[in-house]
């Protein structure tokens, strides 16, 4: 394993707290039933994947959820549903990142939408008083504003790309195995988050990888 000095975080699910069971829970309340069959952590409708990646509107999506339910959804129950994945950032990622920042190169790769990152964005500077993408991240992308979503190639050797990484010396850290499929493609080297592992596992109190 050639030596890392680059090192690309997903964020929902590995950073930043998310439960997929929430919005179908959430949404069953509201009286459809079947969410999870168009939205899961391993699986998601053509729809879903356009609106990740910001090529429909979010007035589109909501039309589109509509479409799939028995009964009339007001905005704000449709928003409110699919907002519930969204738990929080923990603060001792935030001192955790301060650490690795201090050692690589750090970045940030996620799939993620218009609706979910209004809020989140909103919620994390309220919590942490900065923007903590512009401050802890070389560069932060998320795919509905870089218009591809993992697992494409395309979108890793973007990043690859635009910041001169050599994929080698870069590490992708992500808790869905589908997604590591791309970045491998893209020649970077790979570790999943599996469930019950703790990202802060992954370092040192320095903020050094524990493995070579």
């Amino acid at each position: 394993m050639a030596m890392i000095k680059n090192i690309i975080f997903d964020f929902g699910g590995v950073l930043y707290k998310i439960r997929y069971q929430n919005i179908a829970e959430a949404f069953a309340r509201c009286g459809v039933s079947n969410f999870e069959e168009i939205y899961s952590k391993k699986s998601q409708s053509d729809t879903m994947d356009l609106f990740e990646e910001g090529l429909i509107t979010v007035p589109e999506f909501r039309a589109y959820v509509r479409s799939l339910a028995d009964v009339p959804l007001t905005d704000q129950q449709i928003d409110d549903s699919w907002n519930a994945i969204l738990i929080g950032f923990p603060e001792a990622h935030e001192r955790m990142l301060r650490r690795v920042g201090e050692s690589y190169n750090i970045y940030l790769y996620s799939n993620t939408n218009q609706l979910n990152y209004e809020v989140f964005t909103r919620q994390m500077r309220e919590q942490f008083g900065y923007d903590l993408f512009a401050e802890r991240f070389k560069r932060a992308y998320f795919s509905q504003l870089l218009h591809i979503r993992k697992p494409k190639v395309e979108g890793f050797r973007y990043i690859i790309e635009e910041n001169n990484l050599l994929p080698e010396e870069t590490l992708f850290i992500d808790d869905s195995p589908q997604h590591l499929v791309g970045a491998r493609a893209a020649g970077l080297q790979t570790l999943h988050l599996e469930d019950g592992m703790k990202l802060a596992e992954l370092f040192d109190e320095n903020g050094s990888l524990r493995f070579r």
